[in-house]
């Protein structure tokens, strides 16, 4: 069951926005959407499709931060942060936005670790 009564393109909504809560607290944009993801997976397909976009957008991040960070020792790493950073922020916006309206999008640049 969703909580709250909410609609589930309004939850898979919040499964990609709580990626953000990670500026506010760190690791909260991990453990969050996760949560959300294992609280109702088993309710609605779509929740569990969308989960499964986040959920393959956040291994990807960490790949792509190891990398950068790997990078900084060789001073390329430095000017890769960057963009990472601010599609770190965008790319769940529209994810977002996107789930808020029925549309299932896959980020782009993310690796399918779940299918």
């Amino acid at each position: 069951m969703i909580p709250f009564g909410m609609k589930s393109d309004t939850y898979c909504m919040l499964i990609h926005l709580s990626q953000l809560l990670s500026f506010v607290i760190p690791g909260l944009g991990i453990v969050v959407p996760i949560v959300l993801w294992a609280i109702g997976k088993d309710n609605e397909p779509q929740i569990d499709r969308h989960g499964k976009i986040v959920i393959n957008w956040l291994i990807s991040c960490l790949i792509y931060l190891v990398i950068c960070f790997a990078l900084t020792f060789v001073l390329v790493g430095f000017l890769l942060f960057i963009p990472l950073i601010i599609i770190i922020i965008v790319f769940p916006v529209i994810g977002g936005v996107k789930a808020n309206s029925g549309i299932e999008w896959k980020y782009p640049l993310s690796i399918a670790f779940f299918k």
